[in-house]
């Protein structure tokens, strides 16, 4: 009943129009209120449950129609900013949710920017920390053998400098999280312990496409002439990051798909309740508890900066326990022998931070800044058209899934960003770009009577007709006031009108961000604002 976005709806509307290729490229659109289920609503309208949104489909017989598509979509998103009069960075971004091979958001640069955005200090790559790769990290040479994932580290290894200390079991009370452990080490052990040196473990679950996955038995049956074991309907994943560290839910997807399954469908956390009949205790689990039998199919995943010889403390697998002295030769690459293998994977599976290296490998460094959300652009694929069985016939006569392209500007957000963008407010309240503005100027009457009255509304009507919107303030009161009131909603110019001013045949002229007003001979007033606002 409430549309958070419309793939599937335009994507059945297409199917009853389009059955050729020769229709094809298509692409529709629509201005249109959306719904979200925002948990928490914030932010004014950058977070509302209810918002204005353009969307808009393409629809291509084949990828490269596709790219054409989404260039030409990317292309006009820069053009709409531009002419929006606001900053804007192209950032890559996760497609979540919605799917697709890649995406782009449009941003605008805001300290008070709810998504966080990473970009190398040599300005050759930016991403929001969903999608941002982080550069080579050296790793144990205990580990080299299993980097081996997409974005594996190659910057060289450190050397293997064995275990600390014998595996020990400690009763950790009540510690549920980094924090926690660490302040009971130091409370009650007596030991100093930073996050840095604890292992955090989430338990994921990797779900197959049940359709793909049949076809996959079907192809091993055929290449093994042998009996295929039934696949399950997920695989477990421990995914392993330093404890001052976060895990990147959208690399472990990557991951996944890289690695373990191409039919691959989705990536849930496992429950606490769940993880308990598998054997795994959810907030103590340690990545050694994978040596267990009852854990055969799980796969590891550990990021670079975890994978190194040092001092670890790690979940025991067991409520309010912990172990410290973790070693990850003898604790679990040496009893998996041979299984480590093919299960133990070395990747860049966390968020970046500022600090951590440019993927471009050039000696970037990344850092960290703010920004807002105005457009996002994804490739689809036929992620919809498949589920929805949009097919068209191609050239040869055959029945082909149509390609598709999603691409979306929040409108309500393009306004929320010019206000809060560097430069688009100050003390006295909202600065906005002349070209989305509410009006572009106005017209303050200094005593709204017959010898002002006139000249006034003359000038509003001369500068309307240069297709201006124009507002006059003919309110009764004090000048102070309505000039508060006017730099208050940002208008661009402020022309005053005054029978001081115009018994020298004149009017004063104030920019919204100058610093005081001009004095401009009425004769030249239309023609200095018009040049004055194709500056603002």
């Amino acid at each position: 009943a409430l549309g958070p976005t419309h793939e599937e709806v335009t994507t059945d509307l297409i199917k009853a129009y389009v059955d050729s290729y020769k229709q094809l490229p298509l692409t529709v659109y629509q201005i249109q209120t959306k719904f979200r289920d925002e948990y928490r609503p914030r932010f004014g309208v950058l977070r509302s449950r209810e918002f204005q949104i353009k969307d808009a489909y393409s629809f291509d017989i084949d990828i490269e129609g596709l790219d054409r598509s989404y260039q030409a979509m990317y292309d006009a998103y820069c053009r709409i900013f531009t002419r929006c009069g606001v900053p804007y960075e192209i950032v890559e971004a996760e497609s979540g949710p919605i799917g697709g091979s890649a995406s782009h958001e449009f941003m605008i640069p805001s300290p008070t920017g709810e998504d966080t955005i990473l970009k190398s200090d040599k300005g050759n790559y930016a991403a929001n920390v969903e999608k941002c790769e982080i550069g080579e990290r050296p790793v144990c040479e205990t580990f080299a053998p299993f980097t081996k994932a997409r974005g594996q580290p190659s910057a060289g290894v450190t050397p293997a400098s064995g275990p600390t200390g014998d595996l020990e079991k400690v009763h950790t009370p009540n510690c549920t999280s980094i924090d926690d452990v660490c302040a009971y080490f130091k409370k009650d052990l007596g030991t100093k312990l930073k996050p840095q040196n604890v292992l955090k473990t989430l338990v994921f679950k990797a779900f197959h496409d049940e359709q793909h996955s049949d076809a996959l038995r079907r192809q091993l049956r055929q290449q093994g002439g042998g009996t295929v074991r039934t696949m399950q309907k997920f695989t477990h994943v421990l995914a392993i990051v330093r404890g001052d560290q976060e895990v990147n839910e959208g690399k472990v997807r990557s991951v996944v798909e890289d690695q373990i399954s191409p039919y691959f469908d989705r990536l849930e956390l496992s429950d606490v309740e769940e993880s308990k009949l598998l054997g795994f205790t959810v907030g103590y689990v340690g990545p050694h508890c994978i040596t267990d039998a009852a854990m055969g199919g799980t796969y590891l995943f550990v990021d670079p900066d975890a994978a190194q010889d040092t001092f670890w403390v790690a979940g025991a697998n067991e409520t309010d326990h912990h172990v410290k002295h973790f070693n990850w030769q003898r604790d679990v690459l040496g009893p998996l022998g041979d299984s480590a293998k093919k299960r133990v994977i070395v990747a860049d599976i966390r968020n970046a931070v500022a600090g951590d290296p440019s993927p471009k490998n050039d000696g970037g460094v990344l850092e960290e800044t703010r920004g807002i959300e105005v457009g996002h652009v994804f490739k689809l694929g036929s992620k919809y058209t498949d589920a929805l069985e949009l097919k068209v016939l191609d050239e040869h006569n055959q029945r082909k899934s149509v390609i598709m392209g999603c691409y979306g500007i929040g409108v309500n957000r393009i306004l929320a960003g010019a206000i809060e963008r560097p430069g688009g407010n100050d003390d006295n309240g909202i600065i906005w770009p002349a070209a989305i503005a509410p009006y572009h100027v106005v017209i303050t009457a200094i005593k709204f009577e017959a010898d002002v009255k006139e000249p006034a509304w003359g000038l509003a009507l001369d500068l309307e007709a240069q297709c201006l919107d124009v507002l006059v303030d003919d309110r009764d009161g004090r000048p102070g006031p309505k000039f508060t009131d006017a730099d208050l909603i940002g208008l661009p110019v402020r022309i005053v009108v005054g029978d001081r001013a115009l018994k020298e045949g004149a009017v004063e002229v104030k920019a919204r961000t100058a610093d005081k007003p001009q004095l401009v001979p009425l004769a030249e007033a239309v023609t200095h604002v018009t040049q004055l606002l194709a500056t603002l």
